[in-house]
């Protein structure tokens, strides 16, 4: 099934950030008079800039018509504004180059550093970040790699053709290889398969597998001796997702019992600021190869990063 292509905001992008869209739910048994009401009532730690935004008229609807505070809920309709930036700590910020054409920029995202805005970091992605430092709008990412993961990451230029090469992992044509530094099991059977049912839902930091028809494919290959340091004893692997739900290698190698080194989520949610950016999650998006759908010249782009090994441990 194709995906429904989303609206075209309303707003413009300020300094390299989209605005925020906010969906009013649809078939609320008590729905409150007013967008305003509604929009308090759903954010109240932020009222004092709703109200601000209102008196200004900065928030809109989808026709981009400026919302009184007065406006009455719809069921279902959107609305939208520019929200003020958070306070944000300093992220990595090295993007380098791996690939770019008119229609495709692939660089090598740096462990730490979110690919698009979410929670607390906005300015601080790679999204924003590139952005800004290219001076291009219209940057728009294909895929996204979790924070902690470092390695490949593509970014459509060109608006026109972005669907052409979101439709290439909709279709399962690009071929992913991960490479990972997790626990060393030794009866561990490999190269494996891995298959399961991967939901996440925003209740949980975690994925987590469940019972029910298979959505997450996972091959699991070795990829060289295990080493051992003063924290025990590691295997270094070679994994090829050949889906795409979240935290899908993680969910999986920490099933198979070998999670991956420094994993702040899996097995065990670990406190909020107990990551030591010194030591950051050793997974690494190795290698992307794909056919360019405009051109039609076959890319292999690849990492330049390295994780920890023993000597570096």
């Amino acid at each position: 099934m194709r995906r429904r292509r989303p609206a075209p905001a309303p707003l413009p992008l300020r300094d390299g950030v989209d605005p925020v869209r906010v969906r009013l739910p649809a078939g609320e048994a008590e729905a409150p008079g007013t967008v305003r009401d509604h929009l308090l009532n759903r954010f109240p730690a932020s009222a004092p800039e709703l109200e601000e935004l209102f008196a200004c008229g900065g928030i809109v609807d989808d026709a981009g018509r400026p919302l009184a505070p007065g406006a009455p809920f719809r069921p279902g309709a959107s609305v939208w504004y520019h929200r003020a930036l958070p306070e944000e700590p300093e992220l990595p910020g090295d993007l380098p180059v791996l690939f770019e054409d008119e229609w495709l920029l692939a660089v090598d995202k740096p462990h730490g550093l979110p690919t698009t805005p979410r929670g607390g970091f906005v300015a601080q992605s790679a999204l924003v970040k590139l952005r800004r430092s290219r001076g291009e709008d219209r940057l728009s990412p294909l895929h996204r790699l979790d924070r902690g993961t470092a390695g490949v990451l593509l970014l459509s230029r060109d608006p026109a053709t972005r669907g052409r090469f979101q439709s290439l992992f909709q279709s399962r044509a690009v071929g992913k290889e991960y490479e990972a530094v997790a626990e060393h099991r030794p009866g561990l059977d490999l190269p494996c398969l891995v298959e399961s049912r991967i939901v996440k839902d925003r209740t949980s930091l975690q994925a987590r597998e469940v019972p029910g028809p298979v959505n997450a494919r996972t091959v699991l290959e070795a990829a060289g001796p295990p080493f051992t340091d003063a924290e025990g004893t590691w295997a270094r692997y070679a994994v090829r997702p050949e889906t795409g739900r979240t935290h899908q290698i993680r969910v999986h190698l920490a099933g198979l019992g070998v999670p991956v080194r420094h994993d702040p989520l899996y097995p065990e949610v670990r406190p909020a600021g107990a990551e030591d950016p010194d030591r950051p999650l050793q997974l690494l998006a190795r290698r992307i190869a794909l056919v360019h759908p405009v051109t039609g010249v076959p890319l292999v782009l690849e990492s330049r990063r390295a994780l920890m090994t023993g000597d570096a441990a």
